[in-house]
């Protein structure tokens, strides 16, 4: 009585709180008040948070090959288990029922049933992995570091099937890439273009009888920059759409930081009419114009700009840099095509680069709504560095999606890469990235530019050749990529140098002597 005066002293003069609390307190078993606040809280949890009931049983299979393992094996887990307050029953005597509802069979044999919200039962299910598994012409692109389940994306679905590789040298982000364009190879219909400034992918190519196209001073394989699409599209202008890159490539050549002006656009724009004109009369490959057309109209005009675009011409039609100045000579239908430029020198690197993906607008146009054609250039930061090259590129991003075209840049120099104004362009453009291995600088940054939590960072952090991380529109997976190093397909898809070495010994040498040979055909 003592205490049960002490409780209404305490509530005041409320006497309907005192007698509910008297009954809480001294009638209803403390069980029953538990369950009560429990079956109330479910209820708001069922009505006002979307939440939803399931009946769960929840079955651990021990397994052991004498019956002390067995016996040590369910003293451990229950163990476990009592440590998180959960008690385990045995299934005495119904081991088989047990056994049977472990196996993926979908029947449960075991009566013993436990109410949870979606909330609790996500708890036994790995909701934290992300998968990504599509159908259709989707491609391999390894296992799911947390899971080990296969990871097939088809790039095509997503919003902009623009991509990344990023990568440390050695991390395997060549070898990626050739991964994709063998998987492509022989899953789709696709045409595939490669720009290939260090002469790393025309093995492959050679293997999978495509055509390798190399570009140097001393080649007999010629690209004639001056090449149009007459059937570019229904709403461009052919010629409208040349004189854009024709113009970006007399700022390239001109060198001018501020691009050319005014006046010197003008007097280009007046000549190519004038150049193309015969072909437009008689479009046969040999009425193509070459840069020498051009820049003979140059000379015909009296402005004095048209002398300095004409001179500044005049290496790459009449010097010694004049590898561009002749008609295509090389079939460029095939369905895999590959621009090795490695023996470019440093003034045409950077032209040879824009031209190339001058060459790519021309396949797409052509491809457009037949197929779709995948463009990857390597050492992507190069492309980058240049005004023209790098604004060339953006529009490429922005604008391959409604042509058809699939365009991947492959880099390892991060810094490089984001020092330029228009990579957020490249970025916001893309949806798909393949980050492997990254250096200590550019991991910050890239995580910073791409939201990376401190936990996904940790799978691009000092990680083996070909692990890191996909991203895919929102979604991003750890993966890793395995490949059996015992295959042909290997041997012709690696750059390792120990490894190319034992390639060139069994293969007798026979692509180190196609370069000596062609060097030697040009020099005589």
């Amino acid at each position: 009585m003592r205490g049960n005066s002490h409780a209404r002293c305490g509530v005041g003069e409320n006497s309907e709180i005192t007698s509910k609390n008297y009954l809480s307190l001294y009638i209803i078993p403390s069980d029953l008040n538990t369950y009560g606040g429990e079956a109330k809280r479910l209820l708001e949890d069922l009505q006002s948070r979307n939440e939803r009931m399931f009946l769960v049983t929840a079955l651990f299979l021990n397994t052991a090959k004498s019956k002390q393992e067995l016996e040590n094996a369910i003293f451990q887990t229950a163990g476990i288990a009592q440590k998180y307050n959960c008690m385990l029953k045995r299934l005495d005597y119904q081991q088989e029922e047990g056994l049977m509802s472990s196996l993926p069979l979908g029947v449960n044999h075991i009566p013993i049933k436990r109410a949870l919200t979606t909330t609790s039962t996500a708890i036994f299910v790995p909701f934290t992995t992300q998968e990504l598994f599509m159908g259709g012409d989707s491609l391999y692109y390894g296992l799911n570091a947390t899971s080990n389940n296969l990871i097939m994306v088809d790039r095509k679905k997503s919003k902009n099937p623009n991509g990344l590789i990023l990568g440390t040298p050695g991390s395997g982000k060549s070898f990626a890439a050739k991964r994709e364009m063998t998987n492509v190879f022989f899953t789709t219909k696709d045409d595939i273009i490669i720009g290939d400034p260090e002469g790393e992918y025309y093995p492959l190519v050679h293997a999978l009888g495509g055509q390798v196209i190399h570009i140097s001073p001393n080649s007999k394989d010629y690209i004639n920059p001056m090449d149009i699409n007459m059937n570019y599209s229904e709403d461009d202008n052919p010629l409208g759409v040349k004189s854009d890159f024709i113009l970006s490539l007399c700022e390239l050549i001109m060198g001018s930081r501020d691009g050319i002006e005014a006046e010197e656009k003008s007097v280009i724009d007046r000549c190519l009419p004038l150049v193309y004109q015969n072909y437009f009369s008689d479009p046969k490959p040999e009425n193509m114009p070459t840069l020498g057309d051009l820049y003979d109209c140059l000379r015909k005009q009296k402005e004095p700009q048209a002398q300095r675009i004409a001179t500044a011409l005049e290496i790459y039609v009449n010097g010694s840099l004049k590898v561009f100045n002749h008609q295509t000579n090389v079939e460029l239908n095939n369905r895999i095509v590959c621009f090795d430029i490695k023996e470019l020198g440093k003034q045409l690197k950077k032209l040879g680069m824009l031209i190339i993906q001058d060459q790519v607008w021309n396949r797409v146009t052509i491809n457009r709504g037949v197929k779709s054609t995948w463009y990857y250039i390597d050492e992507f930061h190069l492309l980058l560095k240049e005004e023209q090259t790098a604004s060339y590129s953006v529009e490429i991003f922005k604008r391959f999606r409604k042509w058809g075209g699939i365009p991947t840049g492959i880099t390892q120099n991060i810094k490089d890469l984001l020092s330029s104004r228009e990579i957020e362009n490249i970025f916001e453009n893309s949806d798909f990235i393949l980050m492997l291995n990254q250096a200590a600088g550019d991991r910050q940054i890239l995580a910073k530019q791409l939201n990376i939590s401190p936990y996904q960072l940790s799978y691009v952090t000092n990680s083996g050749e070909g692990e890191g991380l996909l991203f895919y529109g929102t979604t991003i997976i750890p993966f890793k990529d395995k490949f059996d190093k015992s295959l042909k397909l290997y041997s012709l898809m690696t750059t390792k140098p120990e490894e190319v070495e034992q390639r060139e010994k069994e293969g007798g040498g026979s692509l180190g002597r196609e370069r000596t040979e062609r060097k030697r055909e040009s020099c005589q």
